[in-house]
């Protein structure tokens, strides 16, 4: 007889666990099924270990500039083993705090590959390979994503490796080609170059981070290049040659035809969605090219199962997995949870400088038929940016000019990632231009780019 509960989740990413928790908070009794380790991606493999390793390249990068701030440093050398073991020591130290918040919650952990069935019951199958039943009156797939793979670029783990790989390479190479230059891609394309390794991006779109406002794509390729990482746009991969010593990659370029040799080759196009072999056919649950088909509070076509994250349309972000997964089980137990806004998500990439981003780029705005309003500061005429020593990058703010609402902001420098709270929750508060203006924000702070860039968008800029 299969063991019942209210809530199932399948998975225990930052969708599922946080999901897994609020249940329990709104009085669910609640198993969470997990094949690897608690956390998922995010926290054992994706967000959280590579900021890790980049926090290490930033210190190697301070101290590689020592002497502009007036200090000596000798002989500072990379130890790539130790940045990894460190990076994998913090996943596991999450992992862990995860746990904890198990035991805090009173959710069940249960190990093993979890397969829907009929009749809203889940087959766990364990590692040993004994499968038992679980029922529940809901049930939530957050089963995550993982690396694409591209016909000419298949992941073997030792020439071509995905992300999981590249935190945890025994050696550190000395050439490194990048396919795909989103997010992931740039990440670790500045944690290489930093550490002394020669890194190539090849993407095949005509900018970096394609997704982003086209004046940071711009910004960002400037940066790279003045750091030596080179940069190869409107190109794509043809032909990898894993033969010989070495990894020999052919690129079609707008000038024609290059080879690249290298030691390793990162597959950064992109991510794959979990949903083979878990049931969803046998269950009845409609999925199309690759996603679970859901409404705004996450319900599939079968009743009482549910799916969140990277399986379901939108953005494959941990916080909108986590704010997903909320609404879902507050939707479940009778509140009425607002719809998520997936127009007012922040973005944030962690290469240097940073990227962060929200709302309309200025292109999407006169797309959608707004009359705009854009202003830009520079934090080269920023006092804090200069007292920090970085000067490089900027605030673009885009305002609706008829009413003043606050389309989008992008920005990209220093602890950017930072200041974006500010605006998706001032766009969440349905602030204008002239509110902004008037909020006194601190001196000397990183934070008052926003506000002067907002000053800049309706001619009011004192700084410039």
């Amino acid at each position: 007889m299969a063991i019942k509960y209210d809530l199932i989740v399948i998975g225990s990413g930052p969708g599922g666990y946080v999901a897994a928790i609020r249940a329990s908070q709104l009085g669910m009794k609640v198993g969470v099924i997990e094949r690897e380790s608690l956390g998922g991606i995010c926290l054992n493999w994706g967000c959280i270990p590579t900021k890790a390793l980049l926090k290490s390249a930033n210190v190697y990068e301070y101290i590689q500039h020592a002497s502009d701030y007036g200090i000596t440093v000798k002989d500072a050398a990379i130890d790539f083993g130790g940045m990894v073991q460190r990076s994998r020591s913090i996943a596991d130290g999450m992992s862990k705090g995860i746990q904890f918040l198990f035991k805090k919650n009173k959710i069940d952990a249960i190990s093993g590959f979890g397969m829907l069935k009929p009749g809203k019951i889940v087959e766990v199958e364990a590692e040993d390979g004994k499968k038992t039943e679980y029922s529940a009156s809901h049930i939530i797939v957050a089963t995550g994503g993982r690396s694409k793979e591209l016909p000419n670029l298949l992941i073997d783990n030792k020439n071509v490796i995905g992300y999981r790989k590249a935190m945890s390479l025994e050696k550190q190479p000395k050439k490194m080609v990048i396919v795909g230059s989103g997010a992931i891609g740039v990440e670790f394309a500045y944690f290489y170059h930093t550490i002394g390794t020669e890194v190539t991006i090849v993407e095949f779109l005509p900018h970096l981070v394609p997704i982003e406002d086209e004046e940071i794509s711009t910004q960002l390729e400037r940066s790279f290049k003045k750091s030596k990482i080179k940069v190869m746009t409107n190109s794509e991969v043809t032909a990898v040659d894993t033969k010989g010593k070495g990894v020999k990659v052919t690129v079609k370029t707008p000038k024609g035809e290059e080879i690249l040799a290298c030691d390793v080759v990162l597959s950064a196009v992109g991510i794959t969605t979990n949903i083979e072999g878990i049931g969803l056919e046998e269950a009845g649950v409609t999925t199309d090219k690759g996603i679970i088909i859901v409404d705004d509070h996450y319900k599939t076509n079968i009743p009482g199962i549910y799916a969140i994250g990277d399986i379901v349309h939108g953005p494959a972000l941990a916080h909108v997995a986590s704010a997903e997964g909320i609404t879902c089980v507050e939707k479940i137990s009778g509140l009425n949870p607002e719809p998520i806004n997936y127009n007012n998500i922040p973005g944030c990439t962690y290469c240097s400088p940073e990227i962060a981003s929200v709302g309309y780029t200025e292109a999407a705005a006169k797309e959608a038929g707004y009359e705009i309003k854009v202003g830009k500061f520079p934090f080269s005429a920023s006092g804090k940016a200069s007292a920090a020593g970085a000067k490089e990058g900027f605030v673009k703010v885009i305002y609706d000019a008829k009413y003043g609402e606050w389309l989008g902001a992008h920005m990209i420098g220093a602890n950017v990632t930072e200041l974006i709270a500010e605006v998706v929750a001032a766009r969440k508060l349905e602030t204008t231009a002239h509110e902004i203006i008037k909020s006194i924000h601190p001196h000397p702070t990183m934070s008052e780019a926003v506000m002067e860039a907002t000053a800049a968008a309706y001619d009011e800029v004192i700084h410039l």
